[in-house]
């Protein structure tokens, strides 16, 4: 196994475009864990560790632009207003050391179902900035999964950055796991109210073949609040909408059995957490709603 250092990240491209199957790392939290097991033997490992920019962050007038190899500690500590549903996510990934080595370009290089960042990036509707000697280009994030660990980057693309909207409303983030830390999702669920837009998207992580959204529940909900006039008077969403909502997102699912969990009770696990988290960030709507009239 070579392994391949670039100083720049033009020397991380041209070293891509050149050995296009090299694998490349930069927490290394999902990649040696594979490698040390013996389930991937790559022929290259292209190390993006001294790249600097990548653990960088800038925060624009509407939007986040956040480095691939941001860690998830920074993200708790520095873009808790600004990405409340990412930030929620990554206090649930693995351990403080893990948090504070790994990064979103980790998860969604990896691509995996189970990974804790693909719902709240779904939710806020991410995306994915990709480059190669080519060019660079974004990903709408519901085009990035493509597979069961399979991504939409070309063989020369690396991941360099994700973009997403400052929230305009509140998000929330839920996960089932097995124990309180260390442990990969049984089920996820995130939530992102988009009050200027006056709608809600939804993530689902490790209940599908890939990270999906619950877009029949959107579809049912967003119609439901504006029928009912829920964004502008701001009363308690009806249960039988909430229900129906919750149903539908268990719905969504097509999950599998295995050693974490059987396929039954992650519907039923997401559509708990999907009737929470949408009452917990309705009711954070309707306080923003009482605190912005109250100082008017």
């Amino acid at each position: 196994m070579d392994f391949l250092r670039p100083a720049s990240w033009e020397e991380a491209l041209a070293a891509k475009a050149e050995h296009p199957t090299a694998v490349p790392i930069a927490g290394g939290t999902d990649v040696m864990v594979e490698i040390n097991f013996g389930h991937r033997r790559p022929e290259h490992l292209l190390d993006l560790g001294r790249i600097g920019e990548l653990a960088e962050w800038e925060v624009g007038e509407d939007s986040v632009r956040l480095g691939a190899s941001v860690p998830y500690t920074k993200i708790m500590e520095n873009l808790r207003a600004e990405l409340p549903g990412l930030a929620l996510a990554s206090h649930t990934v693995a351990s403080p050391q893990i948090r504070n080595r790994g990064g979103v370009g980790g998860n969604l290089g990896t691509a995996s179902p189970a990974g804790d960042a693909h719902p709240a990036l779904l939710a806020a509707g991410a995306e994915v900035e990709a480059e190669s000697v080519r060019g660079s280009r974004r990903i709408p994030i519901d085009a990035f999964y493509t597979g069961v660990k399979r991504n939409a980057l070309a063989p020369d693309e690396l991941i360099r950055a994700v973009h997403i909207a400052k929230a305009d409303g509140p998000q929330q983030f839920s996960k089932v796991g097995t124990r309180n830390a260390m442990v990969i999702a049984v089920c996820a669920f995130g939530i992102a109210l988009h009050p200027r837009t006056r709608t809600v998207r939804t993530g689902i992580g490790s209940a599908a073949p890939t990270p999906i959204r619950a877009t029949t529940a959107e579809e049912f909900l967003n119609a439901a609040l504006e029928e009912g006039g829920f964004w502008d008077n701001g009363k308690i969403i009806t249960p039988s909408v909430v229900k129906r909502f919750a149903m539908l997102c268990s719905a969504a699912c097509n999950p599998i059995d295995d050693v974490r969990g059987t396929a039954s009770y992650r519907r039923h696990a997401v559509g708990v957490m999907a009737r929470r988290t949408l009452t917990w960030t309705w009711e954070s709507y309707r306080g923003a709603r009482r605190v912005t009239e109250g100082a008017a």
